[in-house]
């Protein structure tokens, strides 16, 4: 443990005191959930790109505030999202998105604690279906999809994105 200018005992080095750097809140001790999950799309949603872009746009101003990361794909009618943050804002965002009237039917595939965020560069992005997994998409679709294909997939196709830009 390094020690402060004062000497007093200090968890981060190159600080006076042993308190966290001020970027970090109490937050930084909670830990983090993943949830992932799949849905129907309903009307306009599951092909709209105007749909699409106002979901993004409040994702975005949403996420930022309540410190979630995460990516959704559309694809065939489906939405598959990622969601990453604390587990009462997580359960707050599951609890709007089961009220959305642009999807139904969600089936959570993944709800766990998770040590990292895989998502952390996005507030919410949109991820596509990368273009070698389109033949083996026929079957399965998107909802039958195991926890850890669905995990995959979006790891991928968030790597595909990041690689393009």
């Amino acid at each position: 443990m390094a020690h402060g200018a004062n000497g007093s005992a200090c968890l981060w080095p190159g600080r006076v005191t042993g308190a966290p750097p001020r970027t970090r809140s109490f937050e930084f001790f909670l830990p983090l959930h993943r949830a992932i999950y799949v849905s129907d799309a309903v009307g306009e949603a599951a092909t709209s790109l105007l749909v699409l872009a106002e979901i993004l746009g409040a994702s975005l101003r949403n996420n930022r505030r309540d410190r979630i990361t995460g990516v959704l794909m559309r694809h065939e009618g489906r939405f598959l999202q990622a969601i990453e943050g604390r587990r009462a804002d997580v359960d707050r965002l599951m609890d709007r998105l089961r009220a959305d009237p642009r999807h139904e039917n969600i089936r959570l595939l993944s709800d766990q604690n998770t040590a990292v965020r895989l998502f952390e560069e996005w507030p919410m992005t949109l991820v596509e279906m990368p273009r070698p997994v389109w033949p083996h998409m026929s079957r399965p679709s998107l909802d039958q999809l195991s926890a850890a294909q669905a995990e995959a997939l979006l790891v991928t196709a968030s790597e595909v994105l990041a690689l393009s830009a």
